[in-house]
């Protein structure tokens, strides 16, 4: 596997930094958890559970070991010493200043191996006025503008389903750069320091939006961009039986195949109109899709290339034939439970492909297995 080679040391908890050596051990990376004893990952914590931890922590945390070491007592940071010696990455997710006050901070560990790469997944980055200030998605997303975007015009901003700023801020960009770094580690011999904000990566996110700002000083209001809610062509509309039809119909082609499935061919001349026009639009397109029910609409748009989609829920997700043709779902074997379902792997390499080897670990399951490889535990 591309990564067989690569052992991290993973010091992070809950979701980015998890998801982020998620990806790295399904491609062959020897991930490490190294837990506290006594409550290891809070993500463990978390209902509903299978086998003692959660969901969740099954999800994250699959092919990985864990090993529990108390880095705050001197025999615990021994140990962990002892494992950088070997290790090829460390990440870890704690404040700024946590890993220099333990004594384990990446000015260290280079001098114990000169060829680390040392991954920092924070909220606000190692620098700057807010580097020690606590937060969660919610608030990365405040800070960078994306929350005050979402939602209805006229209401309240709307809290996304999925934690943007966590995984596509933190965790996907965490993984790129230990790649980029590991890469560079080739040619050097030398490894260095990320530094991966959730904010400045949520920030990195607004190509569509914050560009037009910072060209023109326009502000961008909620409901009147073409992606945000302004136009007819991208919108949620709702179906008689009270389910929902998104439409994305964007580009000319489309649109004209979707006025033509409503039966509204005069609508065609107008996928460009000004804003109170696609409000106009956008009422009556509601009257017509509320006509009928989710599965006439899918009907009628089967054949038609108008970029129509049913709402599908998780019930109907994990059944949809792209998704189970994708394995996005997986059921992997597990030494109690029998088997479990899981999501699968995003990222898709033809020689190369990455696998669901093993379960999540025990808190501290390999402890003494990864202490006597390295001469710790006799």
């Amino acid at each position: 596997m591309p990564l067989t080679s690569i052992r991290v040391l993973d010091l992070t908890r809950l979701l980015p930094g998890p998801y982020c050596t998620m990806l790295l051990a399904d491609f062959g990376a020897e991930v490490i958890k190294v837990e506290d004893p006594k409550v290891g990952d809070y993500a463990r914590g978390y209902d509903p559970k299978l086998d003692e931890d959660s969901a969740m922590f099954h999800s994250l945390n699959r092919n990985k070991k864990s090993v529990c070491l108390n880095l705050k007592s001197e025999e615990g940071k021994a140990d962990f010493l002892k494992l950088v010696e070997t290790a090829d990455v460390v990440v870890e997710s704690f404040r700024p200043g946590v890993m220099e006050r333990l004594g384990l901070d990446y000015e260290r560990l280079k001098n114990i191996n000169p060829g680390l790469v040392f991954c920092a997944v924070t909220g606000y980055g190692q620098t700057g006025p807010y580097a020690n200030h606590p937060g969660h998605d919610i608030n990365y997303l405040s800070y960078a503008g994306l929350l005050d975007l979402m939602g209805e015009q006229d209401g309240k901003p709307i809290v996304p389903a999925a934690q943007i700023a966590d995984i596509g801020g933190g965790a996907l960009p965490a993984a790129v750069g230990i790649l980029l770094a590991l890469f560079e580690r080739e040619k050097s011999g030398k490894g260095q320091f990320v530094d991966i904000s959730m904010l400045d990566g949520v920030v990195s996110w607004l190509q569509t939006t914050l560009p037009n700002y910072l060209s023109t000083d326009v502000p961008v209001i909620r409901g009147e961009q073409t992606l945000l809610g302004g136009m007819a062509a991208y919108e949620v509309y709702e179906t008689k039986d009270g389910r929902w039809l998104s439409v994305g119909a964007l580009e000319p082609k489309f649109w004209k195949a979707f006025c033509e499935g409503i039966g509204r061919g005069d609508f065609i001349p107008l996928l460009n109109a000004p804003l109170h026009e696609q409000h106009r639009l956008k009422y009556e397109i509601q009257l017509i899709i509320a006509e009928k029910q989710l599965g006439e609409w899918i009907s009628i748009f089967s054949e038609k290339e108008a970029c129509v989609s049913p709402v599908l829920t998780f019930e109907e997700l994990v059944h949809d034939p792209q998704i189970t043709e994708r394995e996005m779902i997986q059921t992997v074997a597990h030494k109690t439970l029998g088997a479990v379902k899981q999501i699968g792997i995003p990222i898709k390499l033809s020689e190369t492909p990455g696998e669901i080897r093993g379960q999540a670990p025990k808190l501290g399951e390999h402890t003494k297995e990864i202490l006597k490889e390295h001469d710790i535990l006799k």
